[in-house]
C-alpha cells in the first residue's frame, strides 16, 4: 500500500478530493482531508492536505497532468509525497480520523465514532462507516446537500431518486425524514452494494432501493418516473448532460438538486437547466462547491 500526500490551500485540496474519489478511475484509492495548521484570523484558509491511498505505487506526473486537465488550478500544487506503507487496513484508517459530521438536523457518523454522537433533540443520526464508495458526508458537496434537504424538509415528495448515490447517504437522509419510496441508483456496482449495506445498516431498506444503472438508463427508473425530488451529487459535465433527461423524468412542480460542480462551473449547469424548463430557486453558498436547487416549471 502506498500513501501520496498533497500540499495547497484548501480549493485546491477539495478539488483535488473531488478529482480522486468521483473522476480518477486508474486505481483504487482512498481519501482523507485535513487542515495541517491552526487559523490566524477569520476566513483564513491555511495550508490543507490530501491524502491518497492505493495498492501500486502512483505514476506522479501523470497524476498532475490528468489533474491539471480536471481543473486548471490543480497545476499549482507544489508539494506531492509517497511512502509505503504497512499491510493494513488503509481504507478504514483514512477514515477513522475524521470525526462526526452535522449538517443541520443529519449526524453522520462511523462505527469508530458512535460514542462521541451528540444527544440533541430532533437529531438523524446516519451511520456511514469507512469505505470505498463518495459521501461520508465530509466533502463539502454531501454536506451542503444534507443542509439544503434539511431547509426544505417540508417538501415531502412521494417519490425520489438519489442519482449516482455513491454511499446513498442522501438517500437514506431523504428516507428518514420523508418515508417515502426512494431509488437509489449509481453507475458503479461496487458503489451500489455499500450503498445497499447502508441502507440496511441505517434501518431504512422499506423505503430505499439501490440498483446498478447508467444515468437514468434502467426500465426500473423508467417505470417509477415521474419523481418528485432527484438528487444528483456528481459532476457539473455529467449534471448538464443529464438535463435532458431530467426533463422527461421529473414531474411538474418537481425539484431537482445539484452538486459536485465547482463555483466557475455554476453558470454552464444553470444554463443547461433553464434550457429544459427548470428554474433555480435556491443555492446554497459555498466558496468552491455550491449546491442548487430547480423546479420544474
Amino acid at each position: 500500500m502506498f500513501k501520496t500526500t498533497w500540499k495547497g490551500n484548501r480549493a485546491e485540496m477539495e478539488a483535488a478530493s473531488l478529482f480522486f474519489t468521483e473522476a480518477d478511475e486508474t486505481m483504487e484509492t482512498a481519501v482523507s482531508l485535513r487542515r495541517l495548521d491552526k487559523p490566524v484570523e477569520e476566513g483564513d484558509d491555511g495550508v490543507w492536505a490530501l491524502e491518497t491511498y492505493a495498492e501500486e505505487a502512483p505514476d506522479i506526473p501523470a497524476l498532475r497532468e490528468k489533474l491539471s486537465a480536471f481543473d486548471d488550478m490543480l497545476a499549482a500544487i507544489e508539494h506531492v509525497e509517497t511512502e509505503e506503507l504497512p499491510d493494513i487496513d488503509w481504507v478504514a484508517h483514512s477514515l477513522e480520523g475524521l470525526g462526526v459530521v452535522r449538517c443541520g438536523r443529519f449526524v453522520l457518523y462511523g462505527v469508530h465514532d458512535a460514542d462521541k454522537l451528540p444527544d440533541d433533540e430532533g437529531d438523524i443520526a446516519i451511520r456511514i462507516d469507512a469505505n470505498m464508495a463518495f459521501g461520508t458526508g465530509h466533502h463539502p458537496t454531501t454536506a451542503g446537500c444534507l443542509t439544503l434537504l434539511d431547509r426544505f424538509a417540508g417538501f415531502a415528495p412521494k417519490k425520489v431518486l438519489d442519482l449516482g448515490c455513491g454511499s446513498a447517504v442522501l438517500a437514506i437522509a431523504a428516507a428518514k425524514i420523508w418515508k417515502r419510496q426512494i431509488l437509489a441508483t449509481d453507475i458503479d456496482a461496487d458503489s451500489v452494494a455499500i450503498a445497499a449495506e447502508n441502507v440496511e445498516l441505517n434501518d431504512t431498506d422499506d423505503y430505499v432501493i439501490t440498483l446498478t444503472a447508467d444515468g437514468f438508463n434502467h426500465k426500473t427508473i423508467a417505470e417509477a418516473a415521474p419523481f418528485d425530488f432527484v438528487f444528483a451529487n456528481i459532476l457539473a459535465g455529467p449534471l448538464a448532460e443529464l438535463a435532458p433527461g431530467m426533463t422527461d423524468h421529473v414531474a411538474k412542480n418537481g425539484r431537482v438538486m445539484l452538486a459536485g460542480l465547482m463555483s466557475e462551473q455554476e453558470a454552464g449547469v444553470v444554463s443547461a437547466y433553464e434550457a429544459q424548463g427548470f428554474r433555480l430557486i435556491n443555492r446554497l453558498d459555498q466558496p468552491t462547491w455550491p449546491v442548487l436547487l430547480f423546479v420544474k416549471l
